[in-house]
């Protein structure tokens, strides 16, 4: 599904970047295998040659500068130019408000949306210069899209990577540039942090199957995620732009974008009172906020 094509992976060390690179290997494409730790990228570039691959490793923490170029530059020298980009570099430091010190805001911030952007930004300034069109993969998240406690760094991000993904698919449809986001829930190494998820994380580790209800609910293993990786690096996704895909489990999902839900019109304007009057005699109908972690 990818023959011939090149693709560049960030975080991609363990989890869901290191099954996506697999993945994006056995369906033909010689890949750029980022992490920040370069013994981990080197296996997985090590692991996609055993089975007959083309792979090289590039060590960079993203969201530092130059880490993006230096990925980008990686696959051309290597292999001559870039089809994709899969932005799935990520850290967690979760925290509720009134905890979260700065040093911790600046880097869950810095890695995921300053990371995407300079990651989104070098791909494209290769893509528009080699012609052809090409990919945009980033990674968003549940916790972007309903909020989640103690994850207010982790939610702005993957909000805000949302919010650039739709701008970016306006801004490069005219170079044949699809720009999407994949929504996943996996068991990995980050969601082993969150009470919820832990027990079924070690026991994924254990070998043991998962439940088929919680399998229905979206939540699996990191290679339940891939395919909807290479299904958007491949020329079967062309004209697919500007949407939030979720995947993860058995489950394939796609995102609504945000809209205005009860529209009410005041002549001459609101008042305070005219706002507490109109919802007492006709309440909204008000948005749940959060992510549901009810998975048993």
């Amino acid at each position: 599904m990818l023959s011939g094509k090149v693709a560049l992976i960030t975080g991609a060390g363990l989890g869901i970047g290191r099954a996506t690179a697999l993945a994006m290997a056995r369906s033909g494409a010689s890949v750029v295998v980022n992490d920040i730790d370069g013994a981990a990228a080197q296996a997985v570039v090590t692991a996609i040659r055993d089975e007959g691959g083309q792979a090289t490793a590039v060590a960079a923490a993203i969201g530092q500068d130059g880490s993006a170029e230096a990925c980008v530059a990686a696959a051309v020298d290597t292999f001559g130019r870039l089809d994709s980009l899969f932005a799935c570099a990520g850290v967690l430091r979760d925290s509720v408000l009134w905890k979260t010190e700065d040093d911790a805001f600046d880097l869950v911030v810095g890695t995921h949306l300053r990371g995407s952007f300079q990651c989104g930004r070098a791909a494209a300034r290769q893509f528009r210069a080699q012609g052809g069109g090409g990919s945009l993969i980033l990674t968003a998240s549940p916790a972007g899209q309903q909020g989640n406690f103690g994850q207010g760094a982790y939610a702005a991000a993957k909000a805000g990577i949302v919010g650039m993904m739709r701008s970016w698919a306006l801004e490069l449809a005219r170079d044949g540039v699809g720009v999407n986001a994949i929504v996943p829930t996996a068991l990995t190494r980050m969601t082993a942090t969150i009470p919820a998820l832990a027990p079924h994380v070690a026991a994924l580790e254990r070998g043991e199957p998962l439940p088929r209800a919680l399998r229905e609910k979206g939540i699996g293993p990191p290679q339940d995620v891939a395919p909807l990786v290479v299904f958007l690096a491949s020329d079967a996704a062309r004209g697919i732009t500007g949407q939030a895909l979720g995947i993860g489990g058995d489950r394939l999902s796609l995102w609504t974008h945000p809209a205005e839900q009860d529209i009410r019109l005041a002549p001459d304007g609101w008042t305070a009172a005219s706002i507490a009057a109109s919802l007492d005699q006709r309440p909204m109908a008000w948005q749940p906020v959060g992510v549901p972690l009810d998975f048993d």
